[in-house]
Formats: C-alpha cells, structure tokens, sequence
C-alpha cells in the first residue's frame, strides 16, 4: 500500500512541477510576446485616426475609444498595457491624430505626453479684418462660429462689446487643435495684442502726439501699411508723427483705401482722394476713426519710437525703400525723379 502511494505521489509531484514548468513558460512566452507587441505597428481602418480623450475618461474608457475609432486592436490588451505601464492616470485629454505606424508603446507616449493634433494658421502682418476673417474660413478642421456675425455681434462674442475689432489681433502664427474655435483662436490674438501694445505704449518717448494706447494701434496700423523695408518703419512714423504735432493731414493712401472697402480696384485715383469717408485723410484732420490693419511688434514700437527727423514727406523709391524730404519742394523733386522718371 505504501508503495502505490510512494508512486502516487511522485506522480503527482512530476505532475505539478511540469504544470508549474509549463506556466513559467506561458509567462516567459506572454512576457516576450508582449515586449514584441509593444513595438509593432497597430493595424489603423485609415491612413490617419482622429481620438478625442474627453476630461474624466477613465483608462479604459480611452483604450475602448482608441478602438472604437478605427485601430484594430484589443481594447483589453490596451488597457493592460495602460495599467503595467503605471502611466495609465497621466494619460491626459485632447485631440489627437494617429497615424500608420503608431504602435502601442508610441500611442501611450502620444496619449501621456499630450501631443495633441495641431493645425497652424498665420495672421500676417498687415492684414485687415476682412483677410483675417477669410483665412480663419478656410482655416483646417478649425469650427468657425462667428461667420455670420457683423463687427458689433463680433466683438461682443469675444468679449469686448463697443470696441472696433480692426487691428485689435496681433499678426502671428497660432497652432490649435482640431475642433478648436475660431473664437477661441482670435481670444487668443486679441490678448496678445493687448500685451505687445501694452508694452509698445510703456515704451513710448515722451513727447508723442498720441493720447491713447487705441491712437497708437491707429497709428502703428499706417506705419505697417506704409513701409515697404524694414529700416524705413522708424522714418515712417516720425513723418506720421511730425504731420501730427503741426496739425497736418497725414494724407496716406491706405486709410483712402480701407476707406472706400470692397470698392477699391486695386487703383487709387484722383476722384478717390476726392471722396469723403471717416478714413480719407487727404480731407479730414488727424488719425482716422480706428486702425485700417493689424500692426506687428516692430511697427508699434516704431510708432512709439520713431526716427529723430523733421521729414513731412517721403515718397517709394521704386525698390521698396522711401525717399524721406523735410520740405514740399524737396519732396516734389523726389517725386520728379522717383515716379515720374525725371532725373536731375
């Protein structure tokens, strides 16, 4: 009787010790079949995914979404790999774009590091209102909810009711997320403008014309329009700027043009200059009613900082710079030779 239970049990030993052999090895296997999971690409529906992680998802919640959307995978071999990673709560809400090649190790990183999706646009120096408002339209995958809103509705929307939105967002370029507002996007441009034209009227010279921070954006605005070279933006607004001090009329093109709105051609004539609007400055005294464009940082400051000069006038050169003259018969003989071909 001993003897069969001697061999019943080393049977059962046998038994458990090759079960216990054969786990080892499934673990091995799993743990090597894992790492090698980790780093192959994940088979995407498209050639690109967009996830969107909502706040509050829980883990797995995220590795159902991220299958959900088009990568075809397991949720649960995603989630456990979201829980031994032991990054699984820095996992943070955005939008993101997956691509082929993303493989699950990345798609963590993606997912903890927050590198969201972004698209850019450019508000480029210069522009108005008009050509901003076109650009944030074609804007990719940007929601645009102020298409139909006039001025007024514009700014109220944003926050800043009965202030005129021309020249109020600073040129630049900004990255957003896909699904990211045109409102919250132009937030952003009307602070940063806040900020440069803070700085700008907290550097200003003392002896400045200008009574307000919103009279040195108008004027930054026609110094941005008016130079053609870079060098030149400090003359430029110190003939904006003597114009001012004497009481002459500024008498610039670009405040005609913005005047006269879809209207304009692309020629400026006589007649024009002869038209009455708020932003003809051939007629009308002073700085116009509001900015004709978006001035970037150096036109500002040029503004609050122009060029130690008595020039009244200048005129192109024809190469992008100007001609800068102290009196009318020194700018009538610029003109003579610059414009009309006349050399002396």
């Amino acid at each position: 009787m001993r003897h069969w239970l001697a061999l019943l049990l080393a049977y059962v030993l046998r038994f458990l010790r090759n079960l216990l052999l054969l786990a080892l090895l499934a673990v091995v296997g799993a743990g090597a079949w894992g790492l090698w999971w980790l780093d192959q690409p994940l088979k995407l529906k498209a050639p690109s995914i967009d996830l969107s992680v909502e706040p509050g998802t829980t883990p797995r919640g995220v590795a159902e979404q991220v299958v959900a959307n088009g990568v075809q995978t397991s949720p649960d071999l995603l989630y456990w790999w979201f829980r031994l990673s032991r990054q699984d709560r820095q996992i943070r809400a955005g939008s993101y774009e997956l691509t082929q090649g993303v493989t699950p190790r990345s798609l963590l990183e993606i997912l903890v590091r927050g590198k969201e999706a972004t698209r850019s646009l450019v508000l480029v120096e210069g522009w108005n209102l008009r050509q901003a408002r076109a650009a944030l339209a074609k804007a990719d995958q940007l929601q645009v909810l102020t298409a139909g809103d006039d001025d007024a509705q514009l700014m109220a929307r944003l926050g800043r009711p009965g202030v005129a939105p021309e020249g109020r967002f600073f040129p630049d370029t900004y990255t957003y997320s896909k699904g990211s507002t045109d409102v919250a996007l132009l937030q952003r441009a009307m602070r940063a403008m806040d900020r440069h034209l803070r700085a700008a009227w907290d550097a200003r010279a003392a002896d400045l014309p200008l009574k307000t921070p919103d009279e040195l954006l108008t004027l930054a605005s026609i110094v941005e329009k008016e130079t053609g070279k870079a060098q030149d933006r400090p003359e430029v607004a110190a003939v904006f700027v003597n114009r001012l001090r004497v009481g002459m009329p500024l008498q610039t093109d670009p405040t005609v043009i913005y005047g006269m709105g879809t209207a304009f051609d692309g020629n400026l004539r006589k007649k024009d200059l002869l038209t009455d609007t708020p932003y003809n400055t051939y007629l009308r005294p002073g700085l116009p009613p509001t900015p004709i464009a978006m001035p970037g940082k150096a036109a500002l400051l040029a503004a609050v900082q122009p060029a130690q000069s008595k020039s009244l006038y200048f005129v192109s050169r024809g190469d992008g710079t100007s001609q800068f003259s102290e009196t009318l018969d020194e700018h009538n003989r610029a003109v003579n030779r610059y414009q009309r071909g006349n050399r002396p």
